[in-house]
C-alpha cells in the first residue's frame, strides 16, 4: 500500500471510530450526530474555500483548503458506509482513459435510459 493510501486507510479507521465517540468531544461525531445535511453543508463550504484559494493564487492556503474538503469528503463517505478505497478503486478503473471518450459514453448513456 502506497502511503498516501496507508494516510487515507487510517484516516477512514479514526473516521468509523468517531461513529461512536462522544458528540460534545469529537467534532466528527458532531457532524455525524448533526446529520447529513450538516455534513453537505461542510463539503460545500470547504469547496468553496478551495475555489477562492486557487482564483487567489495562494498555493499554501490550497493545499489547506484541499485538506479540509478531502477530510470532510471522508466524513462524507464514511457517514454513508463507504470508505476511501472504493473512490480509489474508481480512480484506478478511469486511469489510461480518455476523460472525453468518458464523457460521451456516459452522454449517449443517459440519453439512452
Amino acid at each position: 500500500m502506497a502511503a498516501e493510501e496507508n494516510v487515507l486507510a487510517r484516516l477512514a479507521e479514526v473516521l468509523e471510530a468517531r461513529k461512536r465517540a462522544d458528540p460534545e468531544r469529537s467534532y466528527v461525531a458532531s457532524l455525524y450526530a448533526r446529520g447529513l445535511d450538516a455534513v453537505l453543508r461542510k463539503v460545500g463550504e470547504e469547496a468553496l474555500e478551495v475555489v477562492l484559494a486557487a482564483r487567489d493564487g495562494d498555493r499554501g492556503a490550497l493545499v489547506k483548503e484541499v485538506a479540509d474538503l478531502w477530510f470532510h469528503t471522508l466524513v462524507l463517505l464514511a457517514r454513508e458506509g463507504l470508505g476511501p478505497s472504493q473512490v480509489l478503486a474508481e480512480l484506478e478503473r478511469r486511469l489510461g482513459r480518455s476523460g472525453l471518450e468518458e464523457k460521451a459514453r456516459r452522454s449517449r448513456c443517459s440519453s439512452a435510459g
